[in-house]
């Protein structure tokens, strides 16, 4: 088949890359347009387009793609039997929907209809969901509401953060999305699409997953100690705090159970909770220990602004912190 391939971010590059390389001809490509880095005015190209154009693939970047009647007479003129959508970041409006010959298809990093919208995996972990998944629906002019023709589900592990689970979906999309073609060139042929599935008749909760602002990235020590540890993986490696004045990301901490905190190597540490997000404890080997509304977190990896990565030891020697010292959110 002939497919015009939707997508921007690097976790549609598998996608891109498996349909390359399979029987179907990628005709063409849509991306985002190219954005300004956050130091100078150099336009820099989305993973997509670049690797697009690397494979000599024709490509389009258009502003917008809503009532642009000279690049809809372009898709038309492409004669593309189907439209594989994966993270474009736009919704296609209707008219769009209606080229190709057998329909405009997306994959979604969620079990739908839970976390329909922008960010599903970032949301998944926040509320630190057990399995998350992928989905290959039939798009209609709804926020990912259409019908399903496959679908498959993982486990959430335990040190899964953005970037680990980002692969594992983008590399199960890619998949997902091949055998789906397959099923629709089989049900092409038998002129039914029987295999689709309603999302309402999956007995889910519809949530949506709102796109993350800035304000997200602010770790709250004044919340639960394993909602601060689900923000921290679900906004890899942005999730930050202050110190001493300064940014500081906060990459991986570890949560103290109570049982943990009656350890004899704790004991000596500071009993002051009624303040979240002051410095515990600060132990060599192990990390610093930080106060929230309910448990204390271990700190065990962080970047501070205008300095490397560094963990434990070498960001204790790093920050050279001490017990009664305030983060601030």
């Amino acid at each position: 088949m002939r497919i015009i391939f939707w997508g921007t971010p690097e976790y549609s590059l598998a996608s891109l890359d498996i349909f390359i390389k399979s029987k179907h001809e990628v005709i063409a490509v849509v991306s985002q347009p190219d954005k300004k880095r956050s130091r100078g005015n150099r336009l820099i190209p989305s993973p997509i387009k670049s690797f697009a154009k690397q494979e000599s693939i024709k490509i389009y970047t258009p502003a917008k793609i809503k009532d642009n009647i000279h690049f809809i007479n372009e898709l038309k003129s492409l004669s593309g039997d189907l439209f594989i959508v994966i993270a474009y970041g736009k919704i296609l409006p209707k008219e769009i929907l209606e080229i190709p010959k057998f329909g405009c298809w997306n994959a979604h990093a969620s079990l739908l209809p839970r976390w329909r919208g922008a960010a599903p995996i970032q949301w998944s972990l926040i509320k630190g969901d057990e399995f998350t998944g992928v989905g290959i629906m039939k798009m209609n002019e709804g926020l990912d509401t259409g019908d399903l023709l496959l679908e498959e589900k993982i486990k959430i592990e335990n040190d899964d953060n953005l970037n680990t689970l980002s692969e594992k979906l983008s590399i199960l999309s890619a998949k997902l999305f091949l055998n789906a073609t397959s099923l629709i060139e089989e049900n092409i042929n038998k002129n039914t699409f029987s295999q689709l599935t309603k999302q309402n008749t999956l007995g889910r909760e519809i949530t949506y997953a709102r796109m993350i602002e800035k304000s997200d990235f602010k770790v709250d020590w004044g919340n639960e100690a394993i909602k601060i540890s689900q923000k921290i993986k679900a906004l890899y490696p942005r999730a930050n705090t202050t110190f001493r004045g300064k940014n500081l990301k906060i990459l991986k901490i570890k949560v103290l159970t109570s049982d943990e905190i009656k350890n004899e190597k704790y004991l000596f540490m500071s009993n002051n909770y009624s303040r979240p997000g002051i410095i515990l404890a600060v132990i060599e080997n192990e990390g610093i220990i930080i106060s929230t509304k309910t448990d204390p977190i271990i700190l065990l990896e962080a970047k501070l602004e205008g300095k490397n990565i560094s963990s434990k030891k070498q960001l204790i020697q790093q920050l050279k912190p001490s017990a009664g010292e305030y983060l601030s959110d």
